[in-house]
């Protein structure tokens, strides 16, 4: 793969053999993003898991402490009698056979997080297809499934992001923009890995965390030592 300029100068200043500390990994992450835009920083962790089997699964949402830094639009699909604490908590898209219509017919997709209540999965489920491949699909262990339609809005604005699986075994999830700086990026990054250490599976044998990049979205990999990722949570 032939990479740009920018890419290659930036590559330069990593040491693909070694493992960074996690300071220091930030540090050079947010020295190696010379995109034009605040681009984003994500982590991959690959884990010890065989995501085929049920009770190896790792998958679940947290709340960042310092948010993406991406403004998120909420669509909710919800009864009537909801649609006000669903729009007073901040969403974007409120409503109910018109949005699964408008999702139907002209394949609309303009938002990024859809919250539904349990009595609405019954015809949200028809949209499976169409929002399953994307990510879109609302799920009751990432939070998106829930009878209180107001806390849902408000985490989902502040920063709430789900974890789950590839069929790799990698968690693949952005924690923010280079812009928040090493400390932000580090508290947030901590508070992922912290979540999906608790979520470690009990038919889950041997080392759990097998590898850890990060990388900003033009910049290069760097790896952290995958023995002392959440080395604390993990005693």
């Amino acid at each position: 793969m032939k990479h740009g300029k920018k890419y290659v100068e930036s590559a330069k200043l990593v040491d693909r053999t070694k493992f960074y500390e996690t300071q220091e990994a930030f540090d050079l992450c947010i020295k190696t993003s010379k995109a034009k835009f605040d681009e984003t920083v994500e982590v991959n962790v690959k884990l010890g898991v065989d995501g085929r089997h049920a009770d190896q699964q790792v998958r679940g949402a947290i709340v960042l402490p310092n948010g993406t830094g991406k403004d998120v639009k909420v669509l909710v699909i919800c009864k009537s009698e909801k649609e006000e604490i669903a729009k007073n908590a901040g969403a974007d898209f409120v409503g109910a056979d018109d949005m699964i219509a408008k999702i139907q017919q002209e394949n609309w997709m303009d938002f990024d997080v859809l919250i539904t209540t349990p009595d609405m999965m019954g015809m949200v489920g028809r949209l499976g297809r169409i929002l399953g491949p994307r990510g879109l699909m609302p799920n009751p262990k990432a939070g998106t499934v829930t009878p209180d339609i107001e806390k849902a809005v408000k985490e989902a604005k502040a920063g709430k992001i789900e974890y789950r699986l590839d069929k790799t075994n990698i968690i693949h999830c952005p924690i923010g923009k280079a812009s928040f700086g090493v400390e932000k990026l580090s508290e947030n990054f901590d508070t992922l890995i912290g979540a999906i250490i608790k979520a470690k599976p009990a038919a889950a044998k041997g080392q759990y965390i097998r590898s850890c990049v990060i990388s900003s979205t033009m910049g290069p990999g760097i790896k952290l030592n995958p023995l002392k990722v959440g080395a604390t949570e993990q005693q």
